[in-house]
């Protein structure tokens, strides 16, 4: 067996079977593009989760490699057609951690229909105020699920004990409609339902797929939930909606640029913009992170790729 080079954190399980399996094993969860770029040379294996890109200049560079391992979902950092030319083999793990991401995002969704964040921070602050955080039920609404793949399809049997009508669109999916599971399009989501949740890849079509005439579109003033890519938001867009009461909330995982510290001043003025309502949670990019998905996801994609 040859080398493989792991890229990320990950659960200490990858690393021994891929070192039962005979494999040299070199572990950097911090290495820079460039870093990797001058050892891939020899590598035969990659791990990878979300951090750097794996374009062609790099792929140049990989004489040895014959197969590339992503923890999660979404391929788009990685030059799959390219990858495909050269005989690499590319698999992901989405089933390692869909169920965390489905839980994610009902938990972020009851957090917001029962203002829970606020008024926590409001007894923070010495305040008891009841009336102004009366809830909303989930319990009988319609909730919008754009992408019925791993995600979505998980996220719809979480809602199943909610007596929740969904409406699900995936433009590359159908047939997959049964009982409270109703095959929709955007225009039928935007008119009924009271929530809309995005499970979709970044892609040139998904890119900005939430933006002015998406939210425009929205009907029922719905709570919006975001845990798969930032760039499938139009962050100005959104807060756009939110200003002017186009959607009751939001909850969003994903952020278009994700790296703080790398804000430029107008984006930063964007950050805070949303962090000053009320009426919106912001967390880092956790939806799928959970400790059973992190030891999910290394078993899963070891077992797709025969190791």
């Amino acid at each position: 067996m040859g080398k493989v080079f792991v890229t990320a954190k990950v659960h200490e399980y990858l690393i021994g079977r891929l070192k039962n399996s005979g494999y040299e094993v070199f572990y950097d969860p911090l290495v820079s593009y460039e870093e990797l770029k001058e050892v891939i040379s020899d590598a035969e294996g990659l791990i990878i989760t979300t951090r750097i890109k794996i374009d062609r200049p790099l792929l140049e560079k990989a004489d040895s490699l014959k197969w590339i391992g992503r923890l999660g979902s979404g391929m788009e950092l990685v030059d799959t057609d390219y990858a495909t030319q050269k005989g690499i083999r590319c698999e992901s793990s989405p089933e390692g951690n869909r169920n965390a991401v489905a839980e994610q995002a009902l938990g972020m969704l009851l957090s917001l229909m029962n203002h829970i964040p606020r008024a926590t921070q409001e007894i923070r602050q010495g305040k008891w105020i009841r009336e102004g955080n009366r809830g909303t039920e989930l319990t009988g609404k319609t909730v919008g699920i754009i992408g019925y793949g791993n995600t979505g399809s998980a996220f719809a049997r979480l809602l199943s004990s909610f007596d929740v009508t969904i409406l699900a669109f995936d433009k590359y999916k159908f047939n997959f409609g049964a009982g409270n599971i109703k095959e929709a399009n955007i225009e039928q989501l935007g008119r009924y339902a009271d929530v809309i949740s995005l499970h979709v890849p970044l892609t040139n079509e998904t890119f900005h797929m939430a933006g002015d005439s998406f939210f425009d579109s929205l009907k029922n003033k719905p709570f919006f939930i975001n845990t798969c890519r930032g760039k499938t938001q139009d962050t100005v867009a959104l807060i756009r909606a939110l200003e002017s009461g186009k959607i009751a909330g939001a909850a969003l995982d994903v952020l278009e640029n994700e790296k703080l510290d790398s804000y430029s001043p107008q984006e930063k003025q964007q950050l805070d913009q949303l962090l000053s309502f009320d009426n919106v949670i912001v967390t880092p990019h956790i939806a799928g992170y959970s400790k059973e998905a992190f030891y999910g996801m290394a078993k899963v994609l070891l077992d797709k790729l025969g190791i």
